[in-house]
């Protein structure tokens, strides 16, 4: 390996401990939006959840490996692009959901199932998409990408704080509706902050490789937007529901992508700063979609 694909990023493992832990309260405070019923109703017409689900696990791995295919970037980049897409939806996707006029109640309960789904579908498109694609192959032989240790990390890190999150609603729902507002305000900046403080550890390689995955990451992400939203459309769902699952796919847990890279994958160099762009060019496209929403009303 040369270049980015031979870099290691400098990062602690206390550090990553303190990102679990970041990205565990991120995920509660979301929790505390969610109750058993929204989950019922979906249930009861799950369509346009079956649709966000389909787009986000399906739709989007494909499409980024006939990006790969096209544009063949270094394997290190390459799989970071993969392991994103593979990720369940990112921690601002309800907020922006909610400013872009969408289904902010479908975008909340897509995010947990979406969570709870990525116990098995992260590991499982990584390992998938990782083999099919050629150049990152060898990448994957040689780290050792073991799905049940990954279920666990995503377990404890997001399903755990997402169940003690719902359960908190349900009992205690006037605590519950004081803490949250605070609660998504203090974990946004914390993990912004965190995300920061982390680049400017790693400022001057990420200056130096971040052109090479600038114009990927953008492409991908517009390819993540346009794939929600034809795929909402095609299912001829309303303009209210594909608002939310097009932001849903939009918006990727690089976050969670970090963690994992961090732990499996030795902070291989094009695979981090691959989702450390994601994260922020994600949060910037999603704002711009929704200020252009919110000028008309959605059709439900």
């Amino acid at each position: 390996m040369s270049g980015i694909d031979a870099v290691r990023l400098n990062f602690s493992p206390e550090s990553l401990m303190l990102l679990n832990a970041i990205l565990s309260i991120v995920m509660f405070s979301i929790a505390l939006d969610l109750r058993l019923s929204d989950f019922r109703a979906l249930m009861r017409a799950p369509k346009a959840l079956i649709t966000g689900l389909v787009s986000q696990f399906l739709v989007l791995p494909a499409l980024t490996f006939a990006m790969l295919s096209v544009t063949n970037p270094q394997p290190s980049i390459a799989l970071g692009l993969i392991l994103v897409a593979a990720c369940p939806g990112g921690n601002i996707s309800n907020f922006i959901t909610h400013r872009a006029g969408g289904n902010a109640a479908l975008s909340v309960s897509m995010t947990g199932i979406a969570t709870v789904a990525a116990i098995l579908f992260t590991p499982l498109n990584v390992a998938f998409w990782g083999s099919l694609y050629a150049p990152t192959r060898d990448l994957l032989r040689q780290t050792t990408l073991d799905p049940v240790s990954i279920a666990i990390t995503v377990f404890f890190m997001l399903i755990l704080p997402l169940i003690l999150g719902i359960v908190l609603n349900a009992q205690k729902p006037e605590l519950a509706a004081r803490i949250r507002k605070p609660m998504q305000s203090l974990s946004m900046v914390i993990f912004i902050g965190f995300i920061v403080l982390a680049l400017a550890a790693n400022w001057s390689f990420f200056l130096g490789y971040v052109a090479a995955v600038a114009g990927l990451v953008v492409l991908h992400n517009a390819l993540a937007l346009s794939g929600g939203y034809a795929t909402a459309t095609l299912m001829r769902l309303s303009d209210y529901d594909r608002r939310a699952i097009t932001i849903e796919t939009g918006i990727q847990n690089s976050g969670l992508g970090l963690v994992l890279i961090f732990a499996f994958f030795g902070g291989l160099g094009g695979m981090a700063v691959a989702a450390a762009f994601w994260g922020i060019w994600h949060a910037i496209s999603g704002l711009v979609l929704a200020s252009l929403w919110s000028r008309s009303e959605a059709r439900r």
